[in-house]
């Protein structure tokens, strides 16, 4: 629905959302968007092309004509016929303009769609510009921005418009393979066959508010299966909440967010070179009780992943979605830049109080986060950016609808992709690192833990319960299982401490940010250089270390500072041996697996 003209002159609208009488002028310098309700009305190509390019950057190009009618379609006019008069209306050669520029400065091709040359449908001259657009994107290695607006496939093309999806879709893979980024945004409506190939397919999918997109229209699925739909169905909103889109930006704001994206894929400029913080030696750091570390590490002041990222990370974008189910807010990931570098940020989020607490899950993610944190991760990998994840979790989320969806499995695919990223990886343990809930963000080359975390197979009073059927034993578990900085340190679980200032991160959020900033750069700065294979042979061979006399690997390949193949990381222990104090002398001399699972 758009705003319309209520009399001749035109100086007056109505809002298609709120039916507010609107002054015409007024409207536009609002970029067409209603200033009482916010409902975003349709734009044309050329109008779009305007609102999101840098002025006087656009250029448009039309690759070779496509004039198709392979069936001799005529309902109540001739195909050919209704395409002439699509042109004279709409000025425009199809459905698509085919626009190279910059956003924000920053390069970009573009394919941008019209709803207004018949309803915006993909035939084959569609398909085809939408295609020559990844084309060029992928000859020059510039990102493909997709302006998407469709009722779906073009009918009276009829199986020649359906295999427009597998073209613009194969396109698509092969910016994938090269390491270009995509990004999609869905304007209203989009619908069919485009809603179902390029418009969700892309590395980063955005949506105007209000915006719909589906495979079918609501009336058609009303029809068919003659049930009631919810409000709202088939929303930006809606789809948003069930993990769908990535951000859903306001149309003011869109040329800043996707110049953002844009910036988070280069190379970026000079970076300074950091001194590391960290301690590496764990006979430099205070003894302290072990319960009182995972005292220290649950304070609600601590910083969270938030925290750390507004002080740290420039430019940030977070996405949001597993493009399955949800968007579970226990998990924040997303593009900035760290000391000027492009990075992806994955991180537990927890909270300062009672309602940011419950709000994010605890810090305890479900599937959803976790195959978000690993869709970001797979992005990171494809345009080369280093992977850091900050990790504050008791642990997954554990509970049916966990279940229901995979949790195991979700956990399980993130330790295996980690383990095969072949892009540089620093995991910063903060608070709380809670068995393979925390693992399935930590499996890195370099893993560090703040002064006043813990890191632990399970929670102590978790131990407590199972070894002494006695919760309150936790003070006990904690000391027995070694969960503090300079155990982890000691046992090479950790390659370095990040101090903490004061009493502990929560004494002061900005000095303990750039102490984390300083020791992640640095830890960056010694990975940098090193290529994709020997990251991951030297990853895969760190962790095959733990727990074993020998290990094997490849050598040759580990970065400087991390652990060779074939040698044991330091402080761990050979295997049938058991390492001074790691058994409580009076703990029970047998565990029953039953009660463990």
């Amino acid at each position: 629905m758009t705003a319309a003209r209520t009399d001749d002159t035109g100086d007056w609208l109505v809002c298609a959302g709120c039916r507010t009488l609107l002054y015409a002028r007024r409207f536009r310098r609002h970029r067409q968007v209603c200033p009482d309700c916010g409902h975003h009305a349709p734009l044309t190509a050329p109008e779009r092309v305007a609102d999101l390019f840098d002025a006087d950057t656009a250029r448009t190009w039309e690759p070779t004509a496509t004039d198709v009618d392979p069936l001799g379609f005529v309902d109540s006019r001739p195909y050919p016929q209704r395409v002439a008069e699509a042109r004279a209306r709409t000025g425009l050669d199809e459905g698509v303009l085919c626009v190279r520029g910059t956003v924000a400065g920053r390069a970009v091709v573009a394919a941008v769609m019209d709803f207004r040359f018949l309803g915006g449908s993909l035939g084959a001259a569609v398909g085809e510009r939408i295609t020559a657009a990844a084309e060029a994107a992928l000859a020059e290695r510039t990102p493909l921005l997709l302006v998407c607006a469709s009722g779906g496939a073009r009918m009276q093309e009829g199986v020649v418009a359906l295999m427009q999806m597998a073209k613009t879709v194969a396109a698509l893979r092969a910016l994938d393979e090269a390491g270009v980024l995509t990004i999609s945004l869905v304007t209203d409506p989009t619908y069919g066959g485009v809603a179902a190939s390029f418009a969700t397919l892309t590395d980063v999918v955005i949506a105007e508010p209000g915006a719909r997109l589906g495979f079918a229209g609501r009336r058609v699925i009303e029809q068919t299966i003659r049930e009631d739909l919810p409000e709202g169905f088939q929303t930006a909103e809606f789809l948003f909440a069930h993990g769908m889109l990535d951000l859903i930006v306001p149309r003011a704001e869109l040329r800043t967010t996707i110049g953002r994206l844009l910036g988070a894929a280069s190379a970026g400029g000079p970076r300074p070179l950091r001194t590391s913080p960290l301690v590496t030696d764990p006979a430099t750091l205070p003894e302290r009780d072990p319960w009182e570390a995972v005292r220290l590490a649950r304070r609600l002041g601590r910083p969270t992943t938030l925290d750390y990222l507004t002080h740290v990370v420039e430019d940030f974008v977070e996405l949001h979605g597993d493009r399955r189910h949800g968007d579970d807010p226990a998990i924040v990931a997303g593009l900035g830049r760290l000391d000027g570098r492009p990075v992806a940020v994955v991180g537990t989020q927890k909270g300062h109080d009672a309602a940011s607490l419950a709000a994010r899950g605890y810090g305890m993610s479900g599937p959803a986060g976790y195959r978000k944190a690993a869709r970001v991760m797979t992005l990171a990998a494809k345009l080369g950016l280093p992977v850091v994840t900050l990790i504050d979790t008791a642990g997954a989320y554990p509970g049916v609808a966990a279940e229901e969806q995979g949790q195991a499995l979700a956990i399980a695919e993130n330790i295996g992709l980690m383990a095969s990223l072949p892009v540089p990886v620093v995991a910063v343990v903060t608070g709380e690192g809670g068995s393979g809930g925390a693992l399935a963000l930590a499996v890195a080359d370099r893993v560090l833990v703040c002064a006043n975390a813990v890191y632990s197979v399970i929670s102590a009073e978790g131990c407590a319960s199972i070894l002494w059927k006695d919760a309150a034993q936790a003070p006990r578990a904690a000391a027995a299982l070694q969960v503090d900085a300079r155990a982890l340190l000691r046992l090479g679980i950790a390659d370095g401490v990040v101090p903490e200032p004061g009493d502990g991160a929560d004494s002061d959020h900005l000095v303990a940010a750039r102490t984390l900033r300083d020791a992640v750069s640095a830890a960056l700065q010694t990975l940098e250089g090193h290529d994709g294979g020997s990251l991951v042979a030297s990853r895969r061979a760190r962790f095959r270390a733990y727990g074993a006399e020998t290990a094997v690997g490849a050598a040759d390949a580990t970065p400087t500072g991390t652990t060779p193949a074939g040698t044991t990381p330091a402080g761990t222990t050979p295997a049938g041996t058991t390492p001074t104090g790691t058994t409580p002398t009076d703990a029970p001399a047998e565990l029953d697996v039953r009660e463990s699972a």
